[in-house]
């Protein structure tokens, strides 16, 4: 029998693109990583572009089938591979309880956190200008009513997100709320409770997150140096 063959296009300097990464890792899917730097811009070269017509990472191609969005990509793998059920589960539901997060994520968590991130990072990069304080703390505001939100709505007082085992929407959240990392901002410093929440994902994943999250770390290290 023919040897699948899974190739998963992904930056690691995107918050999607790691969660992805940190599944794929600690699932033992066999898989290729194919690098798309979106920094050099490898996202709208001809050849990607036919992949992906929104010229955006990740893409993951599974013996020919494309799919675009990190969402139903990692829905995807966990319900084609044979890997535990906890990232997905079947049971009804328990998996509306993921769906119910992975859709609240893309219009809180994702462009609240995001928003910091290009604020405080991307912006003043990209323009070299300095960085706007006064929509910086807006954004900032606006992400703490997000995580109180973040943490009245689906944490609680259970372990993970979305019950008592790890899934894919922990992943998608956890990853998004690293990204002001990279410019040295803990946005969860005063808030032990998703402290330890992001502690118990770190030691469920393993060395998975660290692996992941190596190249943001390295951003962040070479900014510190500079200041």
């Amino acid at each position: 029998m023919a040897t699948r063959l899974l190739e998963v296009y992904l930056d690691l300097l995107s918050q999607p693109c790691r969660a992805i990464h940190i599944l794929l890792g600690c699932t033992n899917i066999p898989h290729t990583v194919r690098t798309v730097a979106l920094r050099k811009g490898e996202n709208r070269t001809p050849e990607f572009t036919k992949l992906n017509p929104m010229q955006k990472v990740p893409v993951m191609v599974d013996n020919g089938f494309v799919l675009t969005e990190s969402d139903a990509i990692m829905k995807y793998l966990v319900t084609r591979y044979d890997v535990p059920q906890h990232w997905y589960p079947r049971q009804p539901e328990r998996r509306a309880r993921v769906d119910e997060y992975t859709a609240w994520h893309h219009t809180n968590t994702r462009p609240h956190a995001a928003r910091v991130f290009l604020l405080e990072v991307l912006v003043p990069q990209q323009t070299g200008s300095p960085v706007d304080e006064g929509r910086l703390v807006g954004a900032l505001s606006q992400l703490e009513e997000t995580l109180d939100r973040l943490e009245a709505m689906f944490l609680r007082r259970q372990p993970f997100l979305c019950g008592d085992d790890i899934t894919v929407a922990d992943l998608l959240a956890v990853c998004e709320l690293m990204q002001p990392e990279m410019s040295g901002r803990d946005v969860l410093q005063q808030r032990p409770a998703l402290q330890h929440w992001r502690s118990r994902v770190q030691a469920a994943v393993g060395e998975a997150f660290h692996r992941a999250h190596a190249v943001l770390y390295a951003v962040r290290d070479r900014r510190a140096a500079k200041l």
